[in-house]
């Protein structure tokens, strides 16, 4: 009989597997993260529940800022008329009568401006209106 205690091999962690997985599930959620769109003009949009917005490439993104201030496809439009505004929609509509404009207005803007870009996208002949809000998690409500 043998009474010598036997000597264990303690047992070693190989953290090689660990930093590949690691390195794959990175690189996952690099490639399938979305960037949101981020205008030139600060905005607060309001908040609903939505799903996740999709990219058109045919779309006419029309910001109206809490003073009232118009930008088209990310250019600021140089007054606050109804003339302007809709001159610009239409320069901003490349594919024409079947653009689908995107209004992102700030939520603490006239209710009164909003209708303005309704009204100019309907004169310029454009009939697919759409608003961008951000979430409640966004938001910061519960």
């Amino acid at each position: 009989m043998n009474f010598r205690p036997r000597m264990r091999e303690e047992p070693e962690i190989n953290l090689i597997p660990f930093i590949d997985v690691l390195l794959v599930v990175l690189i996952f959620l690099m490639l399938s993260t979305t960037y949101s769109k981020y205008t030139e003009m600060q905005l607060k949009l309001p908040v609903a529940d939505t799903e996740a917005q999709r990219d058109y490439p045919k779309e006419l993104l029309v910001t109206v800022s809490a003073e009232g201030a118009y930008g088209v496809n990310r250019l600021p439009v140089a007054g606050r008329g109804l003339e302007e505004l809709s001159k610009a929609m239409v320069d901003g509509a490349k594919a024409g009568k079947e653009t689908v404009v995107v209004i992102s207005a700030d939520a603490s803007a006239r209710h009164q401006a909003v209708i303005t870009v309704m009204e100019a996208a309907r004169r310029s002949g454009l009939t697919q209106i759409t608003f961008a809000t951000q979430s409640t998690a966004q938001a910061g409500f519960k």
